[in-house]
């Protein structure tokens, strides 16, 4: 365990916070960077210069511009990139693997047009020289700018066999990060994406200052929407009741540090998706999914009123307190029903 070799591609803020967690614990961390800049920073001064710019890195970390050097050796490789991404990634250092190493994502997401998780597009692009045994999730509530500086934190790791999941939780757990196993991997991705969406919900109630009892029905009607779509897709009821469930919805649906939650409060405050965009340097996972699960409803004839309602906000221009009034004067339902 001790001289495990880790690729990370991808250097934005979880892929740096998990790059510092890994460094102190002994492990060899190499990550791969687009950025010339990230590179020499992280090199020479041992901070990253554009994300998480106040945690000093230890120095066995060693970042590269080509993914070859990265790759070279390692024996988990995680993708620290957004869903959207990952095709192209996976695509780009394919024919770097050797088919042993565990692949692991940390992504949020659905994506466009495929409807896929990231887990199955790695699945998809790797193929046939990654078996799919060999691919798992990290996800749950884990803001970077916690975990990078050690705040106790409880994640869950998943696989698509029992002993890829538990490498990556023998890679990850160390005492202030607590990593679960949990077989169900359909649910944890689904639960990691669409709580983004709600965050965006969550925070568009924040910032239209409609109160916390809206907040409150907001969030868990939220879960219900998860689980009618996991169970759709083949997941298990009770992960939506943990951490990659409820835990990942309350953390993104209430912290500052949430992106998707900052989206939404600066259109419920009145700027449109492309003004808050454009002031942004991360990835706002939750808008892109957002597209792809409402299309995903759409085919489906899943009820998803709440994704729905995002949609129409961020990408039709209607009013939240509109969209509001339409959610609150549906007709009654049984709220047990899923």
């Amino acid at each position: 365990m001790g001289n495990r070799r880790v690729a990370i591609l991808g250097a934005g803020s979880f892929g740096t916070a998990l790059a510092s967690v890994l460094g102190a614990k002994g492990l060899e961390v190499r990550i791969w960077a687009r950025e010339r800049e990230i590179v020499d920073g992280i090199n020479a001064n041992h901070i990253n210069p554009i994300y998480l710019t106040d945690l000093p890195l230890s120095e066995s970390i060693l970042a590269f511009h080509e993914p070859a050097e990265a790759l070279r050796g390692a024996e988990v490789v995680l993708f620290a990139i957004p869903t959207h991404a990952i095709r192209s990634a996976a695509t780009a250092v394919k024919e770097l693997l050797t088919g042993q190493e565990i692949i692991v994502t940390v992504a949020k997401g659905i994506e466009g047009d495929t409807l896929l998780t990231p887990s199955r597009i790695l699945s998809e692009v790797l193929h046939p020289i990654t078996p799919k045994k060999n691919i798992g999730v990290l996800t749950g509530p884990s803001h970077a700018e916690e975990v990078g500086f050690g705040k106790p934190t409880a994640i869950v790791a998943c696989g698509y066999s029992v002993e890829t999941a538990e490498v990556i939780q023998d890679t990850f757990l160390t005492p202030m990060l607590r990593v679960y196993l949990n077989e169900d991997i359909v649910g944890a991705e689904i639960g990691g994406a669409l709580k983004n969406i709600m965050a965006i919900a969550a925070g568009i109630v924040d910032g239209a200052e409609l109160g916390d009892n809206a907040k409150a029905a907001l969030m868990t009607r939220g879960l219900h929407e998860m689980k009618r779509m996991g169970l759709e897709m083949g997941a298990r009821s009770e992960t939506f009741s943990g951490l990659t469930g409820m835990g990942d919805l309350i953390v993104t649906c209430t912290s500052r540090h949430s992106r998707n939650r900052f989206v939404g409060y600066h259109i419920g405050q009145g700027k449109t998706l492309e003004e808050i965009m454009g002031e942004m340097t991360m990835v706002a996972e939750g808008v892109k999914t957002t597209a792809s699960v409402a299309q995903w409803a759409g085919r489906q004839g899943v009820d998803m009123p709440i994704t729905m309602a995002v949609h129409h906000v961020l990408f039709e221009g209607a009013d939240p307190q509109d969209i509001l009034y339409d959610l609150m004067t549906r007709d009654p339902k049984n709220e047990i029903t899923v």
